[in-house]
């Protein structure tokens, strides 16, 4: 694995490359950085090319000045130069939480530089029938952070989405780079719910733009988060471009809680997509 820095209006992101073969960008969910993608790489890696980054403003990835709102375009913008300074060609995208939001502006924006967008559970809450209630949360999970701090922001934001994502290790249980990056979360945590998650939470695709790729797109949930919220705005946005939702194994954090049986199924995905690539050149 190499680990490289990249000059972006207004940011300096840090990336990391490991592997050979086609190239699969990995986008963070909030908070998150290049090494959440560490217990997926090690299947992927065989095959692809893994490609995984800092956010700006989070981790490794800096600011010219002081931090301020994140906004989804910037996002998206910053994983398109990063793919220009990686491949002339299209690459696969698998965004997680917040970063499938990035990924659905990615192939809205910048439709011919993506080659498959696997977008696992979206929180766009506000394409929801009940947007105005997801919101009312999302401020008092606001609230509670500016008055009670991040552990009562957390907690309340769990509560408000069902309880949809599995535990997180003991610190005593990790490797030295696991350890190390869930140092750089807990300190990301604070920032997301600062700058981030009112933002995205309000993020509605561009079902125009997206509909003419939607053969080059899987809205993917986990099977263990059926009836709580994260499940609920992929099969919206499935619906409105025609498609159908994809579930993969556990639950909002399943690419790391079911790493193993996550990877296999995408590594099953991706090489589909490649063999239906290879046959329409024939």
């Amino acid at each position: 694995m190499r680990s490289e820095m990249l000059r972006v209006p207004g940011a300096t992101l840090y990336y990391e490359v490991r592997g050979t073969g086609p190239l699969v960008l990995f986008l963070p969910g909030g908070g998150g950085d290049a090494a959440s993608v560490d217990p997926i790489a090690e299947v992927l890696t065989d095959r692809f090319t893994v490609v995984s980054l800092d956010p700006r403003g989070y981790s490794r990835s800096v600011l010219d000045g002081p931090q301020q709102t994140q906004r989804v375009e910037v996002q998206s913008d910053d994983a398109f130069r990063l793919l220009n300074q990686l491949t002339d060609e299209p690459a696969f995208v698998v965004g997680a939480s917040a970063g499938a939001i990035v990924g659905l502006d990615l192939l809205a924006r910048h439709p011919g530089r993506v080659r498959l967008l696997v977008a696992h559970e979206p929180p766009c809450f506000a394409v929801l029938p009940d947007a105005e209630e997801q919101r009312a949360m999302i401020e008092e999970v606001y609230t509670l952070f500016r008055t009670e701090g991040p552990a009562a922001a957390g907690a309340r934001f769990v509560a408000g989405i069902g309880n949809a994502m599995k535990p997180s290790p003991a610190p005593t249980e990790l490797p030295p780079r696991a350890a190390e990056m869930w140092a750089r979360l807990a300190a990301n945590g604070p920032l997301m719910l600062e700058y981030e998650l009112r933002e995205f939470t309000s993020y509605i695709p561009d079902y125009e733009a997206l509909a003419p790729s939607a053969d080059r797109m899987v809205l993917a949930v986990g099977r263990q988060t059926r009836g709580c919220l994260p499940y609920r705005p992929a099969v919206e946005i499935a619906h409105r471009i025609g498609l159908e939702v994809t579930e993969f194994p556990g639950a909002h954090n399943g690419m790391r809680t079911e790493a193993p049986e996550f990877a296999a199924q995408l590594t099953d995905i991706l090489t589909a997509h490649l063999r239906v690539g290879e046959a329409g050149r024939c």
